[in-house]
């Protein structure tokens, strides 16, 4: 008795005879199955391209989109927000944070109103 015929029996529904198990083949979709990390670490895989550092002087929250984009690139991305009011620029240290975290990148701060945010295959390292 196949998968689905038992699951079908345990259930109590009836005609599953009905059901053909080469339909519902385990083995056709084992291939394509891989963990969710595996998959966020392909999708943020760097491109071939030479590294980049882009420099972003954002004059309000809307310029998250570019900062976002530029990112997902996988470029490296210095952000002053030193000309942003203190609530957007904390908003938009928030989202950069949240960038970061979700793609498994870093921010650091390193002047004032001025952070860096790398991909996860960025190493920063302070001599």
């Amino acid at each position: 008795m196949g998968a689905v015929r038992k699951v079908a029996s345990y259930l109590g529904l009836g005609g599953a005879e009905q059901y053909d198990d080469e339909t519902y083949a385990e083995d056709e979709y084992e291939d394509d199955w891989m963990p969710a990390a595996e998959r966020a670490a392909k999708r943020w895989q760097p491109n071939t391209d030479p590294a980049r550092i882009v420099m972003v002087r954002p004059q309000k929250y809307d310029d998250a989109l570019t900062i976002g984009r530029h990112f997902r690139e996988g470029h490296t991305v210095v952000m002053d927000v030193a000309s942003m009011s203190t609530a957007e620029a904390t908003r938009m240290v928030d989202f950069a944070a949240g960038l970061a975290y979700g793609c498994e990148g870093r921010i650091e701060r390193i002047a004032d109103k001025v952070f860096l945010i790398t991909p996860a295959t960025v190493e920063v390292s302070t001599a």
